[in-house]
């Protein structure tokens, strides 16, 4: 199966075991729609957990906003709350992981100074556009 999303947040290593690791984090798929005889389009976000065992060298670079597209299986984990009721979750367990787009770095998200387009020494109408 695959499936394809953006990293919600940083990526986090944990250990299992005194040699084993995983890379474990989370990732947004967003889909629209336009119901049967509605005229709005309706967003849906669906996040789904996700565990990778195979490099714990891309740690670094799994960082919130990442879009990564998955390959691997889905597994469903089935437990009792403290009330007693039957509750579920899944994860996806990936095979093979493809990074598509990396995340934006912390400086590229602080705009640059635009220098003004009417300075006085410019004429308006000599733009190049």
């Amino acid at each position: 199966m695959e499936i394809t999303g953006r990293i919600t947040k940083d990526a986090i290593l944990a250990k299992i075991g005194k040699d084993k690791q995983v890379i474990n984090f989370s990732i947004a798929i967003n889909d629209a729609y336009k119901p049967k005889g509605a005229s709005e389009i309706k967003h849906v976000v669906t996040y789904i957990n996700c565990d990778y065992w195979l490099s714990p060298a891309l740690l670094p670079y799994l960082k919130k906003g990442c879009l990564v597209s998955l390959f691997g299986r889905i597994g469903l984990s089935v437990y009792l709350s403290h009330e007693g009721n039957p509750l579920g979750s899944l994860t996806f367990h990936v095979n093979h992981l493809k990074i598509l787009a990396f995340a934006k770095k912390e400086s590229e998200n602080i705009p640059s100074a635009v220098p003004s387009q009417n300075s006085s020494d410019e004429d308006p109408d000599d733009l190049p556009f």
